[in-house]
């Protein structure tokens, strides 16, 4: 850990239009996979609690809250990397890392994301509200856990699925014991994916001393990927049958099952490239999920979303 130094300062001043590269990269606008996967779990949450009738500026308030949340997400997470980040080839180019841009600026972006995102919540419901502060509080906690806590990934799928009980708060002005059972079904599917990603950076997670679920598991890291992809879609499951889903949401669960499958098999011999390959393709799973909620809500049930 001696060996890890603070990210260099800026060396020379930006233009305008180098510093708004920056913060793109910075807020990973370039890289939309973090908010997909953060968006599908939300608005399959949306459509389960209107039943398949979510009002559209509602749908709009999550889109939107879904990519600041994540825009500041990263920009706090790389903040409290910034003396890992430059260690880790895959990593070393993020402004902050590479010292494009100074720690304070990565810290204001993060806050201004935030404060946009509770305004958001504010157009919503008083749960909702009340709800935004351990969402807040987790989202904040999250980058540090790297560095005491085995599995940090189990931390990041409370927070990649926090929009579940945000979602029903905002649509009923109540979190229902469903959307935690939902969200403990989504957390599994966070820590399959990211322990994929983690994957990717194995051996230089080892040689800076960075804690990740694909260390933790070791030789059987294949085999908790796909345990916790069979966890995510029984749980789904169980929910479909709980809102007396129909067939098309179960066959969207087998397009779902077919792809985690795929995933594992890429995998299988822990290749890098194959495994952020397996990674970036969960963005299909989830939208295959989310799918199968809508229509099988639109299609069977004749339930769309509405203007007000």
């Amino acid at each position: 850990m001696d060996a890890i130094r603070s990210a260099p300062s800026p060396r020379r001043k930006l233009t305008f239009a180098e510093r708004l590269d920056a913060y793109e990269r910075l807020m990973r606008l370039d890289k939309p996979i973090g908010t997909l996967l953060l968006l599908w779990p939300t608005l399959s949450a949306l459509w389960f609690a209107t039943d398949g009738a979510p009002r559209l500026w509602l749908v709009l308030v999550f889109c939107v809250g879904t990519l600041v949340m994540r825009s500041a997400g990263c920009a706090l997470n790389d903040w409290a990397d910034r003396d890992f980040d430059a260690h880790v080839a895959r990593t070393a180019q993020r402004p902050l890392a590479a010292g494009v841009i100074a720690p304070w600026e990565a810290l204001m972006v993060a806050a201004i994301g935030a404060i946009a995102a509770l305004l958001l919540v504010v157009l919503t419901s008083r749960a909702a509200i009340l709800w935004s502060g351990p969402a807040l509080a987790i989202a904040i906690a999250y980058p540090f856990c790297k560095r005491f806590f085995a599995v940090p990934q189990a931390f990041l799928g409370i927070a990649f699925s926090f929009g579940i009980p945000m979602a029903y708060a905002a649509a009923l002005d109540a979190v229902p014991p469903v959307a935690w059972a939902m969200l403990t079904a989504n957390l599994f599917w966070v820590v399959a994916y990211d322990t994929e990603y983690a994957m990717v950076d194995r051996a230089d997670d080892v040689k800076i001393g960075i804690r990740t679920s694909a260390l933790t598991f070791g030789r059987y890291d294949v085999a908790a990927v796909a345990l916790c992809y069979a966890l995510f879609l029984a749980g789904m499951a169980w929910i479909g049958r709980s809102y007396a889903l129909h067939a098309v949401y179960f066959i969207a669960l087998g397009v779902a099952l077919a792809l985690a499958v795929h995933h594992v098999w890429m995998i299988r011999h822990r290749d890098p490239a194959a495994c952020f390959r397996a990674f970036l393709g969960n963005h299909w799973l989830g939208l295959a999920v989310f799918a199968g909620i809508a229509l099988d809500y639109g299609l069977i049930a004749g339930r769309w979303p509405r203007a007000w």
